[in-house]
């Protein structure tokens, strides 16, 4: 039986950033327009947090009940390192995402947008299929492009939606850095499985692209990320000036595009998987801070 620690390690805490960097920047929008909600935005988080935990709960069953996890190198593996029963994995991931369900619809009853129900279903219904399901679609190459709408265009142009009850264009422009920078942390997890999901079929767009060109997206995905604030920041264009603050995240970007660029593999990538992590939760403060303070 898993202990304790195993569960907490099984959820793993260090990609939670990648459900704290949204909600923090689409309050940081919200704020920009006088519109700022701290229950709102608490509310938010709470949905994020319990999805991505659900998310990362119902990956290790459906990866370990397939055999995907048996050769893997990283974090705990409850089902894949017989630590726990699939089943008993299966229901942390349905009781995760019931928190982030029953979140999402007091959200919606404080705000009475009812239509938001749909919103949320579908990205509930994301975190399970992933690698859940008769396809899932993290097997056929999709998964960047479920996490660029999940982890980033819907949870900031949401949290700015619940607070504000409309979407300024700061919120569509800076979704764009917080999927892209979230993107890479995915990228650099395929990179490192690209051996073990090859041989069990798992068919990522690591898998299909190879080695090198999957290199290359993570270093593109970073510098877009950066690149966004331009637009954001720039009196020419938005002129939320203070979101210059985020350019600050770039310094911990440094050693895992380090690693990539020197060509880590496998055991040596778990760094930069959890530096990833680390960057997208600094840019998403930071720059939720700045466009706040702007």
């Amino acid at each position: 039986m898993a202990s304790t620690r195993e569960w907490i390690e099984g959820a793993r805490p260090r990609t939670l950033g990648a459900a704290v960097a949204p909600i923090a920047v689409g309050t940081g929008v919200a704020a920009s327009v006088g519109a700022l909600h701290p229950l709102r935005a608490l509310l938010a988080l709470v949905v994020m947090l319990a999805a991505q935990v659900g998310a990362n709960y119902a990956n290790d069953y459906s990866d370990g009940v397939r055999g995907t996890d048996r050769d893997r190198v990283g974090p705990v593996r409850l089902v894949g390192q017989g630590l726990a029963a699939p089943a008993q994995v299966r229901r942390a991931a349905l009781a995760s995402l019931t928190v982030s369900a029953i979140a999402g619809l007091t959200l919606v009853a404080v705000i009475g947008q009812w239509w938001l129900l749909l919103v949320g279903a579908a990205a509930l219904l994301a975190a399970w299929l992933y690698t859940g399901g008769p396809r899932p679609y993290g097997y056929l190459g999709l998964g960047e492009v479920f996490v660029f709408v999940f982890f980033g265009v819907v949870p900031v142009v949401g949290t700015a939606y619940v607070q504000a009850l409309a979407v300024p264009t700061s919120a569509w422009v800076a979704s764009i850095g917080v999927g892209a920078l979230t993107c890479a942390v995915l990228v650099a997890n395929n990179l490192r499985d690209i051996p073990s999901d090859a041989e069990a079929g798992k068919v990522t767009l690591a898998v299909r692209w190879g080695d090198r060109a999957t290199r290359i997206a993570y270093v593109v995905l970073i510098v877009s990320g950066f690149a966004v604030i331009v637009p954001l920041a720039l009196p020419a264009g938005l002129g939320l000036t203070f979101a210059w603050v985020a350019l600050l995240g770039i310094v911990f970007a440094i050693g895992p595009l380090r690693a990539i660029a020197r060509g880590d593999v496998g055991r040596a990538l778990v760094p930069v998987l959890q530096g990833t992590g680390l960057l997208v939760l600094t840019y998403g403060l930071l720059l939720g801070l700045g466009i706040g303070l702007s």
